[in-house]
């Protein structure tokens, strides 16, 4: 299928498309080959999870090869706006099974039309991942969805809303949980190792600002008005959709407060205990591009108090050493997020030689977070970052970004999940879409 055939499509040749495609697998001849039987530790294809991917670029491609390496898998579609994106993709996935048989689309509802497709990896831009997330609970599909959840609150409770109606496996990106030195850290500090915990301190790396670049026709290789989809109209330039830049654009992330913020804010959220619930105060400042392409935070200095008194600074990584320090009456322990290593420090030192005791905390164990996702799948069972934690760890992204953007104290009623008497405030939870895109 060319490209220019496979753009946006009206309701009514979708559901043609769509029931064309299936009528035409069901009258093909049905070839049972060596690699459907397994063998070699691959289960045989009716014991496999068959997967489709939304978003095959930088991050799609790292979780591509993650799911391609896992036996249980098997990765039959992939879709991208993107042709370059989506013809590496069908590259790889073919290559590691020796077969032409992965199919490519440019629009993700095709994708999520196909039967066959047990469970979706979104990887898309930041402004897409709940609107696709949605779209394949919606299907009877479970997910995996790469951080952050989305831009606004609205959005977060739609997705964790139909997740639990429609009884769906759900595995938020936040990988964190499936690290050892991250669990073995909070393990310490919920058994009580530094005594009550009273500051958690939280670093993370930072958006950066860029100037303005001139409109450019749309090339080929895109389906440009697609690639924007709830987000507000902009002129085409190769900046605007290149990965460098829009992580850094508030029509289409919060930036690295939420992008890379949510690993060290979700780990210190488990460390603390509040897995489901979240502060109720926040105040903070933040420092904001006037001008040029990127203008989410460059720089922030958010405290966020919880009931019980602990209070979680949240800076941008110039003001924290990047990761997790939590500081109790009787000492403190940091870890560092994984792909920095993973380092665990505490004082006092000796904290780091003692073996947890059968009294100690001894929270779920996953080693390997797209594993724990197909196990789960199987099993029907919580996975290792569920959406329910998954949403209160996004909120305090969130939450962050509105307070250092009003720059005012906050309350938060972390039940009703919503600004105690502010109007304003409240207003930032949500954020409109561009027609014909909604929740």
């Amino acid at each position: 299928m060319k490209h220019a055939e496979q753009g946006r499509i009206t309701r009514r040749q979708f559901l043609t498309r769509a029931v064309a495609v299936t009528g035409a697998a069901a009258m093909a001849p049905y070839v049972i080959t060596s690699t459907a039987l397994g063998g070699e530790g691959r289960p045989a294809a009716s014991e496999r999870i068959t997967m489709g991917f939304i978003g095959t670029g930088g991050r799609g491609t790292a979780l591509l090869t993650n799911f391609l390496s896992l036996p249980e898998a098997q990765v039959v579609a992939a879709c991208d706006v993107k042709r370059p994106a989506r013809e590496r993709a069908q590259g790889m996935t073919n290559k590691q099974y020796t077969n032409d048989a992965c199919v490519t689309f440019v629009d993700f509802r095709e994708l999520i039309a196909r039967p066959d497709i047990d469970a979706v990896t979104v990887a898309s831009n930041d402004h897409w991942h709940v609107l696709h997330a949605l779209a394949a609970v919606r299907a009877g599909k479970d997910v995996y969805c790469e951080k952050p959840m989305g831009l606004c609150l609205a959005q977060a409770k739609m997705l964790r809303g139909e997740v639990q109606r429609l009884g769906r496996v759900f595995q938020f990106g936040t990988q964190e949980r499936s690290s050892w030195s991250t669990r073995l850290a909070c393990e310490m500090v919920l058994s009580g190792w530094v005594g009550k915990i009273h500051t958690v301190k939280v670093g993370t790396r930072y958006s950066f600002a860029a100037p303005n670049f001139p409109a450019m026709p749309v090339p080929d290789w895109i389906d440009y008005d697609l690639w924007l989809g709830p987000a507000p109209w902009s002129p085409f330039t190769e900046n605007r959709v290149s990965n460098s830049h829009w992580f850094h654009i508030s029509d289409y992330s919060l930036g690295f407060i939420a992008g890379c913020g949510i690993h060290t804010v979700d780990m210190a959220q488990w460390g603390n205990g509040t897995d489901r619930t979240g502060p109720v105060e926040v105040e903070g400042t933040g420092t904001y591009p006037r001008d040029g392409l990127c203008d989410c935070a460059t720089a922030w200095n958010v405290n966020l108090k919880f009931a019980s008194g602990v209070v979680m600074n949240f800076t941008d990584g110039e003001q924290n050493t990047l990761g997790v320090r939590f500081e109790g009456t009787d000492g403190w322990v940091y870890v560092k997020e994984r792909h920095l290593g993973g380092a665990i420090d505490a004082e006092p030192k000796s904290l780091l030689k003692r073996p947890l005791g059968a009294d100690d905390v001894h929270l779920p164990v996953s080693n390997h977070h797209q594993q724990n996702f197909l196990e789960c799948v199987k099993s029907r069972q919580p996975t290792a970052a569920p959406i329910e934690t998954a949403v209160r760890s996004e909120t305090i992204c969130q939450l962050s970004d509105i307070a250092a953007r009003v720059q005012r104290k906050l309350r938060w009623d972390p039940e009703k999940e919503e600004f105690v008497g502010d109007d304003e405030a409240n207003r930032m939870l949500t954020r409109p879409m561009r027609s014909p895109w909604h929740l």
